[in-house]
């Protein structure tokens, strides 16, 4: 479970969020929405501990397992040997990863449908390849909560419908946790249980994705005009009503 308080960030004399709050339920998918330099990444760093409250409070329960937008590894490790590194918090001091660990390693690879990759030095890697790996290896954690920072944006199509696919697998069979942010509504809508809509500073707006998560409020959080489109009786998208005779 995440729980933010009255949580403010603030750099210089510039609120990024001010007295913003949430609970995200255990076992629950959540997102992020809002525009560029809205302050989505800073809240992700707050609640995994890489950035400082200017005020408020968040508390997490269970180990966190983090993936940003960019890694970058100096040296050209085989990707098991970077999804070996998730496992760091089971292995002893002055130990080196067991049997087990490369076990683990390997089934999270097979679960992502990366086995041909094993083997493969990581700097060898496509943008979408690494991404991949970063949260295998995240999810070799056995963490209990994943946050993700755009984990598809560097993803063709199919390799989206994977990590959609594992995400909800691992969080509907194990209770993970799982919060991220995105541009893609389409994405929220599919497998999300619950929307952040961070407009401004000032405003935000949290709740469950089927009443959040309408075309008036795209409007606002994007200022662009939205339409919502019935894909089935049961799944719905969102797509912008640009003319192109204003282009």
């Amino acid at each position: 479970m995440i729980t933010v308080a009255n949580a403010s960030v603030k750099y210089d004399n510039r609120f990024v969020f001010r007295d913003l709050g949430f609970t995200l339920p255990k076992g629950k998918i959540g997102a992020i929405l809002g525009s560029n330099g809205r302050g989505k990444t800073s809240l992700l760093k707050a609640i995994v501990g890489l950035q400082k409250l200017t005020g408020g409070s968040i508390q997490t329960t269970g180990r966190i397992g983090y993936v940003a937008q960019k890694t970058e590894i100096t040296f050209s490790y085989r990707v098991l040997d970077i999804v070996v590194m998730g496992r760091a918090p089971h292995v002893k001091m002055f130990r080196v990863p067991s049997v087990e660990d490369y076990e683990i390693a390997r089934k999270t690879l097979t679960d992502l449908r990366l086995d041909h990759l094993i083997y493969q030095p990581y700097s060898k890697l496509s943008g979408g390849e690494r991404q991949l790996v970063m949260i295998a290896r995240a999810l070799a954690s056995e963490c209990r909560i994943l946050v993700l920072d755009e984990p598809t944006s560097a993803l063709d199509l199919a390799n989206q419908l994977v990590i959609f696919q594992a995400l909800l697998k691992v969080a509907k069979k194990s209770g993970l946790t799982v919060l991220m942010t995105t541009h893609a509504p389409q994405q929220v809508s599919l497998m999300c249980d619950y929307v952040l809509l961070m407009y401004n500073a000032e405003e935000s707006e949290w709740g469950e994705v089927d009443s959040t998560l309408n075309a008036e409020n795209l409007e606002r959080l994007y200022g662009i005009p939205m339409r919502e489109v019935k894909v089935s009786s049961t799944e719905k998208t969102f797509v912008p009503l640009i003319s192109t005779t204003e282009i």
